[in-house]
């Protein structure tokens, strides 16, 4: 078909090592599909893109054309017979992201393009490890834990589990056919409502009706733990108007809320988004938050209780604990700002890492582009995420604020990018938000107790985010790391940090969230703070951070509530109040960083105020006075701070549930293999004293069976007339006797109470010495028979002088190559020869 190429092809025999390289590297990465033979050499296909007017550039981005030989064709692509370099620039006219080279000899989205708008045989990076949006194609879709059910619907608001433990997941959930709704409806005149939760982030176990306009509903725990209920998120269909509904949460955990101060669950209805552009709104009566009456031993329930009047009839709502932000925004969000040419050009997106179920966890970089190496080096770094806790949605509310302005072409946005290197995580934990849990990873554990963890397979998105922060301090210095939370038993935005114990940077600490409560009065509240390290909170990513380095090391706590201060006072916080915050973290970055130190020091200076006030109200509580003009600033900071605990994220630390198992395992194999402990080794004084003592005490023992064997013998002798009764009494007989013996000598006494005490040898030859002349005063003994006879009579008792005075079981019975002799209870018979 193309003479002329085929001519240039033959040409050339030999392979190309870079073209064996380039057609593993394509077929590698998917971007090559031909045949291996089709694949020209690199000086052939050099020759071809430069001097064939055959090969074309095709606008599609997503097709795979042929050449186009037509002039016809040709001329409508704008494309001339000569090729010269002019006509090259005119291709700047078409987008060259969307170029691609359409001959089938090399089928790549990878070329690269120079400043004249030639084609060079230049790689891009790998897509699929570093760009994931496309105009053209669809977004990533989130991966369930196979035992999920999930509808196959899309939801879109205007602003139970099988396995113990997560083994895989998939696009979809669980295959199969999902299961329909457990109620029926009989007619158009049946009220019942309808309930789902099988969506993303959505959490409703069951509901119960236990009256016309009243239902029982039970959340679902976080997968795979038995805990952890707080978030819930489900949609009612089949609504009537008039009717006054009651709702009532019969397993929630914790034993405060803000339900119980005047918090409102949200609602949204679909009718009021379509009609009249309303979105989520704070909606309910009759609100209770109260313990559950169940008293069956297990751990205490609460209860949440609110009626409602739906606003129209056969509408469909959504209740929920905080206005949702599921990982599909998130990834809407991000395909905005990779498809906006000026966002893309200083906001890099990469892949941090993939989740356990496979979802890509995201990581920003926004810093505008330095003229020199040396003035990117000088940048200093801030830290960013949101979202370890699926359940605390007001988090990503607040990272978009942020987002939202660091991107903008505002004159701050713009110094901001200058002079910091932003990292941002924007969504820690994309599994737990799309399976509805409240505190969760599918690990079944908390993530933010297991910063400090080395389990990379269970913990991939803190394992990676701990391990960028640390090659991010060996390149720059990290000025601030903040994460943000939500809370459900405090009003108000607040930080807790870190003391510092360095007194050079005495209170630098709290001089960022004294400025943040400057600039955002009505929202944030710096009298909440607070900055005590407590052991329970060692795994968490502010007191790790910390102990990596960073001064500012910051969780951002925001309420699901709402202010109790200014003129946002007994207000309901919004999403737009949440994103403002986001712009105020921006404006206080340029009030810390500013060059005319001012505003620090009048920041420090009122801290110690404030410091000082706080110690005497501590003292007065005390009933203690005490003069703090020159002692006060020695005080322990963390003495006079209340704890920060009270959560139940503690009860998620251990190891990932699919360990346990392990975990038990390993310890009973420690235990049944457990080696013994070595010896240490002793020096050649001590193994002389050692050998000494052995010899000795051996000599000791030979003395004393002597002695014994001739009180045997005599003893044995005096009692062949004797009853059977003596055997069936010997044990008690044998006892009263060793009660009544004289102690004998034994290895504890030659040893001394002391662990240091030596045995004196000449001690010991004077022990030897006594026990000969014990033996020789000795009466001499008759000798024992050989099988002694039994008496009939068993009234008898042994005499008071024949009770035996050596240790029991000191010989065996019977010796090797010799017949086995009756053994009796007490009395051991010997035989010599």
């Amino acid at each position: 078909m193309f003479p002329a190429l085929e001519t240039e092809v033959k040409q050339e025999t030999l392979p190309d090592p870079y073209e064996d390289f380039m057609y593993h590297h394509l077929q590698y990465y998917g971007y090559f599909k031909d045949h291996r033979g089709s694949l020209p050499t690199s000086a052939t296909h050099q020759h071809v893109w430069k001097n064939n007017p055959r090969y074309l550039l095709s606008g599609s981005f997503g097709e795979r054309q042929g050449m186009i030989p037509d002039p016809l064709q040709k001329e409508k692509l704008l494309w001339p017979t000569c090729i010269s370099s002019p006509v090259h620039r005119q291709i700047e006219a078409v987008s060259r992201d969307s170029l691609m080279l359409s001959s089938p000899l090399l089928r790549s989205r990878q070329l690269l393009h120079d400043e004249f708008g030639e084609v060079n045989p230049c790689l891009r990076e790998p897509r699929d490890l570093f760009t994931f949006f496309s105009s053209s194609g669809p977004l990533q879709a989130p991966r369930w834990p196979i035992e999920c059910e999930v509808i196959k619907e899309n939801l879109h608001h205007i602003v139970p589990t099988e396995g113990s433990y997560f083994t895989s997941s998939r696009v979809g959930g669980k295959r199969g056919i999902i299961k329909e709704l457990a109620v029926t409806l009989q007619g158009p005149e049946d009220k019942t409502l309808l309930f789902e939760s099988r969506f993303e982030s959505g959490n409703l176990q069951k509901a119960v009706r236990v009256d016309t306009y009243e239902y029982e509903l039970t959340l679902r725990t976080d997968l795979y733990t038995n805990k952890h209920t707080q978030w819930f998120y489900f949609r009612v269909q089949n609504t009537r108007k008039d009717a006054t509904y009651r709702f009532t949460i019969v397993n929630l955990l914790k034993p405060k809320s803000l339900y119980t101060v005047g918090m409102k669950p949200l609602m949204y209805s679909q009718l009021d988004a379509k009609t009249h552009n309303i979105g989520w709104r704070r909606e309910g009566n009759e609100i209770r938050y109260y313990k559950n009456n169940r008293d069956d031993g297990q751990q205490a329930f609460y209860c949440l209780t609110w009626t409602i009047q739906f606003p129209h009839d056969q509408d469909t709502c959504f209740f929920a604990h905080f206005y949702p932000y599921t990982y599909t925004d998130l990834q809407c969000y991000l395909l905005s700002v990779a498809n906006n040419p000026v966002q893309s050009q200083f906001c890099k997106l990469r892949t941090l890492c993939r989740s356990l179920a496979g979802n890509t966890v995201y990581l920003l970089t926004i810093t505008n582009p330095s003229r020199t190496p040396q003035e990117a080096a000088a940048k200093k770094a801030v830290v960013l995420s949101a979202r370890v806790h699926p359940g605390e949605s007001n988090g990503s509310w607040i990272m978009k604020g942020f987002l939202d302005f660091i991107l903008s072409n505002s004159p701050d946005a713009q110094l901001l990018r200058d002079i910091f290197v932003f990292k941002v995580v924007p969504m820690l934990n994309p599994d737990g938000v799309i399976v509805g849990n409240y505190r969760c990873s599918l690990a079944g554990r908390d993530l933010n107790r297991h910063y400090k963890t080395i389990l990379k397979e269970s913990f991939p998105c803190i394992w990676y985010t701990r391990n960028m922060i640390k090659r991010l301090l060996e390149e720059r210095e990290v000025l601030l790391y903040c994460d943000f939370h939500g809370h459900s038993r405090k009003n108000n935005i607040f930080l807790y940090g870190c003391n510092n114990n360095d007194r050079k940077y005495w209170l630098h600490e709290r001089v960022f969230p004294l400025m943040l409560s400057k600039n955002a009065p009505d929202k944030f509240s710096f009298h909440s703070c607070n900055f005590k390290v407590q052991k329970c909170k060692e795994g968490t990513g502010r007191v790790v951070m910390w102990r990596m380095g960073i001064l500012n090391s910051y969780t951002m706590e925001s309420t699901f509530g709402g202010s109790t201060l200014g003129n946002k006072r007994d207000t309901h916080f919004t999403t737009e109040d949440l994103k403002s915050l986001g712009y105020h973290v921006c404006d206080t970055l340029l009030d810390f960083c500013d060059p005319d130190r001012t505003k620090f020091m009048q920041c420090l200076t009122e801290l110690k105020e404030l410091l000082q006030q706080e110690i005497h109200k501590k003292f007065n509580e005390l009933g203690q006075d005490m003069d703090l003009e020159g002692s006060w600033s020695d005080i322990c900071l963390s003495d006079i701070e209340s704890s920060t605990s009270g959560s139940d994220s503690s009860l998620s630390d251990g190891l990932p549930v699919h360990l346990l198992n392990v975990a038990d395992e390993l310890n009973q194999k420690k235990k049944m293999y457990k080696k013994k402990k070595k010896k240490p080794l002793q020096t050649r004084k001590q193994r002389n004293e050692q050998y000494q003592k052995n010899n000795l005490m051996q000599e000791l023992k030979l003395t004393e069976d002597a002695l014994s064997f001739q009180e045997r013998a005599g003893f044995a002798s005096s009692t062949l007339q004797k009853q059977p009764t003596f055997f069936r009494n010997s044990e008690n007989a044998s006892s009263s006797a060793m009660r009544n013996e004289k102690p004998r000598l034994n290895e504890s006494q030659l040893h001394g109470r002391d662990k240091g005490t030596s045995l004196d040898p000449s001690k010991m030859t004077s022990i030897l010495t006594k026990s000969k002349e014990r033996m020789q005063t000795e009466k001499p003994r008759p000798t024992v028979s050989c099988s002694p006879k039994r008496s009939t009579n068993s009234s008898q008792e042994p005499a008071a002088d024949m009770k035996s005075h050596w240790s029991r079981n000191r010989y065996p019975a019977t010796k090797r190559g010799r017949a086995a002799m009756t053994v009796y209870p007490s009395l051991h018979i010997y035989t010599y020869p």
